[in-house]
């Protein structure tokens, strides 16, 4: 087995492996939503979604890689090339398409939202704590601890 013959068959394993992370998500998540709504849980619909979304978006990411694995490890025409660039524009616009819905937010908002998320937790809990004068406790009253220093 030549190298391109080995890289054809591992794109075929990650292609694989994209399909069984879609189809297998997508199981496991009709089951849940089955379970969730027998129970009569709420936000069954909007954990099904969540769930699903991710097993696409898992899915897409791996057969992105296949393809892009099988068109660089064989000798690449220009038209290849031109195909490769068309599928991966297409699949990061699903992906990004799919984060929107599952999570609200642009990919590339995450970050800035956590920062944000964490810079209000810290001003809150600076809020919340007794602020502490010199020279006395947080009630008012004279530290002792200062006068003799």
């Amino acid at each position: 087995m030549d190298f391109q013959e080995s890289m054809e068959l591992v794109g075929q394993v990650i292609d694989a492996a994209g399909v069984a992370a879609i189809v297998i998500g997508a199981v496991a998540a009709t089951i849940m939503a089955g379970r969730g709504l027998l129970r009569r849980e709420p936000g069954v619909y909007k954990e099904f979604r969540r769930f699903l979304g991710r097993s696409i978006l898992l899915g897409l990411e791996l057969l992105v890689a296949a393809d892009i694995i099988k068109t660089v490890a064989v000798t690449p025409t220009l038209n290849d090339v031109a195909v490769l660039a068309a599928i991966v524009v297409i699949r990061t616009f699903l992906s990004w398409s799919l984060e929107l819905e599952i999570s609200g937010r642009w990919p590339w908002q995450k970050e800035e939202a956590s920062e944000g998320e964490s810079t209000k937790k810290q001003g809150k809990a600076t809020e919340n704590a007794p602020e502490k004068e010199s020279g006395t406790t947080p009630g008012g009253t004279p530290d002792r601890a200062s006068e003799t220093a």
